[in-house]
């Protein structure tokens, strides 16, 4: 490793042990990183100050020579009167907003480490996050710093933006001149993204400054394609690598502007496209799938219109263009990237046949930052993946490690320029293995050479996009005084991909209150966690020794919904036909 511009040591310190650590490849030119590069500044780099940058749904846009100057303005602040030093790590909150965005690059210009968060997270969830990093700052939009306060987390100095006090962000006084990037090491730690352990823990992965330019020059040099007149748009939120790929790095590393909504559900993404006349899109199967509706239900009312206005043009002896737009114009869109959760084949065939766009599907992971394997153009095969990003390689083996023959199913193992390291965590082991990152997925590998998802190998759900490990919904539940045991597991959705299924087993006596439960849980968790359905058992399922039979959880058939909002209704349930009672809510908002 190089010599760390770095003060304050902990991340390189609690690196996992070098013999743990993946292969990493630098086969492309591009890739050929100096061992001296500050990612915000190359970012930053030196595209024309009047070109666009960043847009929002209501307020003026921003140029890179706005977006510059307040980067350097925060980086001062921290710094200087805030006492930010090389290496210290800095939380971000807040919805995902031009100035997040700002506070991100200012954070690395600095040569501190970022710790995106979700707006969502609730107070102990952040509690957590910040004791595994030593985290001792934070910048927080003035709107989600409710939770964070109550996280009462020890030594966090909260400083906020957005406000109107004086001790703002935005409203302190700070030098105008540029700020002079901190020369940081391409391996010293730029970010540390959390991802959910299947165990409920979260981890911390770390990321260098090399690693935040390596996924802009691999999947989006040589999959997206991207040109400086792009406007990109999407769903994920900057605590997301997804997001924070998709919305700053691409875009800013190709001299182009990304659209940063704080509301980014189909319904806002779709006339947002057509009123800033977006060109990349990045989004989860779920979403394409709900525009869909939206797209056809538009059109549908669009025909019928038509038909009437034609009908009078006729009467009147005139002419009429059926070729119209629709009330959702989608016209600008040259690139639509899907992932998050498995792109069924019809998804990509309905959302090709309605837009005339192929979907580009792609995995990625937290622990490798963004997406190494997929397809773009011609190259597509609908119910695949597609082959591994340039810079990238994969395969998929055996439990022993061992390559397993095309077309036989086994575990992904992905190598390339970046690669998983868990900030002190023991699960380091479980990830790589003999050099290579083992993502959790089952995959099978076709004898063309195309990688086909098959299934997740872990207790993982995954729902609209959304990684939500069951072991922490249950440890929330179980938190419930009236909770005496608690299983939670994905259950198939043709909308979601899957969604959380919560079995529970109350104390004697109490009432089976679905909604105390979920009230209770919204306070523990982030909504998109928190699941849409409960099953009330006698006794969850186990074998002779004690342990929990999951997979007879996930095979239960768990009945029709009886009610307009909540159906409840009696049902056999799959501990030794002991009987449960079953809640669905299909009509909760704030549900991913």
């Amino acid at each position: 490793m190089n010599v760390s511009a770095h003060v304050d040591t902990f991340a390189r310190d609690h690196l996992p042990p070098p013999g743990t650590w993946p292969g990493l490849r630098f086969e492309l030119p591009e890739l050929d990183y100096p061992d001296r590069v500050n990612c915000a500044a190359e970012l930053l780099g030196s595209t024309a100050p009047d070109r666009p940058v960043f847009h929002t749904a209501t307020g003026p846009s921003w140029t890179y020579g706005e977006l510059r100057a307040r980067v350097d303005r925060i980086a001062h602040l921290l710094s200087g009167e805030l006492g930010v030093a090389p290496g210290n790590r800095v939380l971000l909150r807040g919805p995902t907003t031009p100035w997040l965005a700002a506070c991100w690059l200012a954070v690395l210009k600095a040569g501190a480490i970022a710790v995106t968060v979700l707006a969502q997270q609730r107070p102990n969830e952040l509690r957590a996050m910040c004791e595994i990093a030593r985290v001792d700052h934070a910048l927080c939009d003035i709107r989600a710093v409710d939770a964070l306060a109550k996280g009462e987390i020890p030594g966090l100095r909260i400083t906020t933006y957005g406000g109107d006090s004086p001790d703002d962000l935005l409203n302190r006084s700070a030098p105008c001149e540029p700020y002079q990037a901190v020369e940081t090491a391409c391996d010293d730690v730029a970010l540390i993204a959390f991802t959910s352990g299947t165990t409920g823990r979260p981890k911390g992965c770390l990321h260098f400054h090399r690693d935040v330019l390596a996924i802009a020059d691999t999947f989006s040099r040589h999959i997206l394609k991207p040109l400086p007149d792009d406007v990109f748009a999407g769903s994920p939120p900057l605590g997301f690598t997804f997001g924070l790929g998709g919305l700053v790095v691409f875009p800013m590393r190709a001299g182009a502007s990304a659209l940063l909504l704080e509301q980014a559900g189909p319904r806002q993404l779709l006339p947002a496209i057509a009123a800033h006349r977006v060109t990349v899109l990045f989004t989860a199967p779920t979403a394409y799938r709900a525009m869909l509706d939206d797209l056809n239900a538009s059109n549908d009312r669009n025909d019928r219109n038509d038909l009437n206005h034609v009908k009078q043009f006729n009467h009147l002896g005139g002419l009429h263009d059926l070729n119209r737009p629709s009330a959702h114009d989608v016209s600008s869109l040259r690139r639509c990237v899907s992932a998050g959760e498995n792109l069924p084949a019809a998804t990509w065939r309905a959302w090709h046949e309605r837009t005339g766009l192929r979907l580009i599907n792609g995995i990625g992971a937290t622990e490798l930052l963004h997406i190494f394997i997929s397809a773009a153009d011609e190259d597509i095969r609908p119910g695949t993946t597609g082959v591994p990003v340039p810079g990238w390689h994969a395969r998929v083996q055996g439990p022993d490690g061992r390559p397993v023959p095309d077309g036989e199913p086994g575990l992904l193992a992905v190598c390339g320029p970046v690669g998983c390291r868990y900030l002190a965590d023991p699960r380091q082991q479980e990830y790589v293995r003999d050099g290579w990152n083992i993502t959790g997925d089952t995959y099978v590998r076709e004898p063309d050479g195309y990688f086909r998802y098959v299934a997740r190998a872990d207790d993982m759900i995954i729902s609209a996009g959304y990684n939500i490990a069951g072991p922490e919904v249950e440890e929330a539940l179980l938190r419930h005084p009236d909770v005496v045991e608690a299983a939670v597991v994905g259950r198939a959705d043709e909308q979601r991909g899957q969604v959380v299924v919560a079995f529970a087993v109350l104390r004697a006596g109490v009432r089976r209150d679905a909604e105390a439960l979920r009230a209770f849980l919204k306070e523990e968790l982030a909504p998109y966690k928190c699941p849409r359905e409960f099953v009330f058992l006698d006794a969850l399922p186990r074998t002779a020794t004690g342990k929990l039979q999951r997979f007879r959880l996930r095979t239960q058939d768990h009945g029709e919904d009886h009610g307009a909002d909540h159906g409840e209704h009696h049902a056999e349930d799959c501990a030794e036909g002991r009987s449960g009672d079953h809640v669905r809510d299909d009509t909760n908002g704030d549900q991913p």
